[in-house]
């Protein structure tokens, strides 16, 4: 039984690390991406300014109408 329980305990510590790492590298390859495309995230986010206000005004023009 406890030859069971530490397989299962080194299955699972593995499932985590294999996750941690994963993570770590998503959140690095992310950053480097936003490093290296900086100016087109800025054109982007300029871009999607007046299309998020609009739908605040229309949310907002919904939600006065009750």
């Amino acid at each position: 039984m406890t030859g069971q329980l530490r397989n299962l305990d080194l299955k699972a510590n593995f499932v985590i690390l294999l996750k941690v790492a994963l993570g770590l590298f998503f959140l690095i390859l992310g950053a480097v991406a936003i490093l290296k495309w900086w100016d087109f995230l800025l054109m982007v986010v300029k871009g999607c300014v007046g299309l998020f206000l609009l739908l605040s005004g229309i949310i907002t023009l919904a939600i006065a109408k009750e």
